[in-house]
């Protein structure tokens, strides 16, 4: 006999992505199953090493940033990103980055403008993980099932049906859902289910990466620790990140274009070369973690009530950390669409908005993290044969790579247009009012409240965070106090879409906020702003709540 559960969404794979899209349905009062293969406790790999700041202001709304915060490296283990000929050899320059305890404080450098409350966070997958886990595991509407494997579903216009299998024996579970949502990584199982199909470059990398345990590295590097630490020589380029800043260590070894075989390729010899260090250094293999760098993204996100999220629904080369990030800003823009229609405020042709926003802006972050693994790739083989020289030459060689090395990577690794610039200009539940995004590249961006944009972000003269001010809901941002706002309230109230009120005081609008009125979603974008209310409340509140009709209507 099966076990028989129901619940609202199904979620498959209880990596950060589905965590994070459990947790906020769960933050939403929406009931919610994760179903995961792997055994409770059983770490991931070390893959994600860095938390973006729009992921952070995500984590600060679900109440689980600070404990992120207070996880990882040491807390005064440099944040840096180090350029060298070897890994304990010449320094050749360095982009700083504040450690985590100078990280809401700091003020000096390329990394720390950032217009948030929570800037980012270095920190590998195997210690976020488990917080998001132990979160997740104890918010009361959300229900986590390890050991399983869904091994099939099927749909019709009542719902979802999936089956699973217990991976250590017992009775195999049958589960009624509305919605079913696959967050099962680059293999994904769900993607096939649905006819999805990747599209794009299946090879821009191969990358040998090994996860090494190292007790006396640290004091090996006369030029001092950083979080990463990239190796620049004509004898084999490589990159190694800190993993617990102690005596843990992740080594990525890029591969020549014709070295396709990973086993076929000295590992410890290469080893020993990025880090510079001959025989007498001693180290132990903890797991190896090859990999190939892909630009794929699914031609599609959803077949009716089963959607994608994550790496089941795009791969790329992970420059910017933006792979695991990307996923999570998947998880939370679906969660508040499911989580209004199992609310009963909406209807579920908003669903559509999912793959009209989302897949456009990670077709784009595909190509920004291709062209820069393209030109890092370059770079690697241009590393000039005197590098190591003596003398004049060698000392102008190695000033001049310190310092390309620093202008390209330095946008890589403070993305604030990738945080902030990112926007949504074809969906179908923002009210376009005709003025155009401003342009955004890997690092830079302007705020704007054009709609589709990212909410902008302000401080009050309090030094209250606008984020923190903001509901679960819509909110009607409103720099002008004695604007009558009643008419959008009534109509937001005649379709039970949870919509608050905000006044923002003048020292905190700055020359962002123009108009008098902006209506963020509940993601956090702009849904619509004006001057004055719509002539017809109505059709605005129909619009952003995904009633075609109303739609159909503005747009006449």
């Amino acid at each position: 006999m099966s076990e028989r559960i129901k619940t609202g969404v199904l979620v498959i794979g209880a990596g950060p992505v589905g965590l994070v899209l459990a947790m906020d349905l769960a933050w939403r009062g929406i009931d919610v199953t994760v179903l995961e293969m792997r055994a409770e406790g059983e770490p991931p790999s070390v893959k994600c090493n860095h938390v973006s700041a729009r992921s952070m202001e995500i984590f600060r709304r679900l109440d689980v940033a600070a404990a992120l915060r207070d996880a990882g490296l040491p807390p005064d283990f440099p944040n840096d990103i180090a350029y060298r000929i070897t890994a304990t050899g010449e320094e050749l320059s360095r982009i700083p980055i504040p450690c985590r305890r100078d990280r809401y404080t700091a003020t000096g450098g390329p990394d720390t403008h950032w217009p948030t409350p929570e800037p980012p966070h270095r920190i590998n997958q195997i210690y976020l993980e488990p917080i998001l886990f132990r979160h997740a595991q104890a918010m009361p509407t959300l229900r986590i099932i390890n050991r399983a494997r869904v091994t099939g579903f099927e749909q019709s216009d009542a719902g979802v049906v999936a089956w699973a299998e217990r991976l250590d024996g017992g009775a195999p579970l049958e589960i009624s859902c509305d919605y079913l949502v696959g967050c099962d990584g680059g293999a994904s199982s769900t993607r096939k289910a649905i006819g999805a199909t990747f599209r794009g470059d299946p090879v821009v990398q191969r990358v040998q990466s090994t996860f090494i345990r190292a007790p006396d590295l640290l004091t090996r590097m006369p030029a001092g620790p950083a979080w990463a630490t990239f190796s620049l020589n004509p004898h084999r380029s490589g990159n190694m990140y800190a993993i617990d800043g102690r005596e843990t260590w992740l080594i990525h070894n890029y591969l020549r274009p014709e070295e396709t075989d990973f086993e076929a390729v000295d590992r410890d010899r290469c080893i020993r070369l990025i880090l510079g260090l001959g025989e007498d250094f001693r180290y132990e293999l903890i797991s190896k973690e090859d990999w190939i760098g892909r630009r794929l993204v699914a031609d599609r996100f959803r077949d009716r009530r089963v959607f994608i999220c994550g790496d089941a629904a795009h791969i790329w080369v992970p420059m910017a950390g933006y792979g695991m990030n990307a996923g999570i800003a998947d998880a939370t823009n679906l969660s508040w669409m499911l989580a209004g229609v199992l609310s009963g405020w909406t209807e579920p042709d908003i669903l559509d908005a999912y793959e009209a926003e989302r897949l456009p802006i990670t077709d784009q972050v595909s190509r920004f993290a291709m062209e820069h693994a393209i030109a890092l790739t370059r770079q690697r083989g241009g590393v000039p044969g005197d590098i190591e020289a003596p003398g004049p030459a060698g000392e102008a060689a190695r000033r001049r790579l310190g310092q390309e090395a620093y202008e390209l990577n330095v946008n890589q690794y403070c993305c604030g247009g990738l945080n902030f610039g990112t926007f949504y200009d074809r969906s179908p539940i923002i009210a376009y009012d005709g003025e155009a995004p401003p342009a955004y590249s890997m690092a830079g961006f302007t705020p704007s409240t054009v709609p589709g944009c990212r909410t902008p972000h302000v401080w009050d003269s309090q030094g209250r965070s606008l984020y923190d001010r903001l509901g679960p809901g819509f909110t009607l941002i409103r720099t002008d106090p004695a604007l009558d706002v009643a008419p959008l309230l009534r109509a937001a109230e005649r379709r039970g879409v949870p919509l608050a009120v905000i006044d923002l005081e003048e020292e905190a609008r700055g020359a962002v906020y123009r108009e008098r009125l902006v209506l963020s979603r509940p993601d956090q974008h702009v849904a619509w702003r004006g001057d004055m209310l719509p002539a017809n409340p109505q059709e605005l509140i129909d619009l952003i709540r995904g009633a075609r009709t109303a739609a159909l209507a503005l747009q006449d």
